[in-house]
């Protein structure tokens, strides 16, 4: 056996031992970077993410719920990456999808990788869940 391969056996086995660990951090580096992703760019260019804002009334302006959906967003993502409660973080989070998805469901052909997310979010608090 070749170092190369006995260096490919532990490896695989480290990812083997890890598998728990190493699949919520995928999930929430994934969930964190689609957070503040959004939460940045709906800043930086707000007029690409004002259509998507569901008219709710006249109490309350588009743009006024696009900042707090910044807001909203950016916190997830830090949240995400704390790793702190993150049972309660990806299950905010699902909510959070589940509302964007049902709000745009005019709009699936744009926003049908949220389902994607969604069930990455859910899979999140499967695994993260604590009795």
């Amino acid at each position: 056996m070749t170092i190369l391969q006995q260096d490919l056996e532990e490896l695989l086995l480290l990812i083997n031992m890890n598998k728990q660990y190493l699949s919520t951090l995928f999930l929430r580096l994934g969930l964190a970077f689609v957070f503040l992703y959004a939460g940045i760019a709906a800043f930086i260019t707000p007029n690409n993410w004002v259509g998507f804002i569901p008219n709710i009334g006249n109490f309350i302006t588009k743009a006024i719920i696009l900042q707090i959906h910044v807001a909203v967003n950016v916190l997830l993502g830090l949240w995400l990456l704390s790793n702190k409660k993150i049972f309660y973080a990806s299950s905010v989070s699902s909510v959070f999808l589940f509302g964007i998805t049902i709000f745009n469901i005019s709009q699936f052909d744009i926003i049908f990788r949220d389902v994607a997310i969604l069930l990455s979010a859910l899979a999140l608090a499967v695994l993260t869940y604590e009795k």
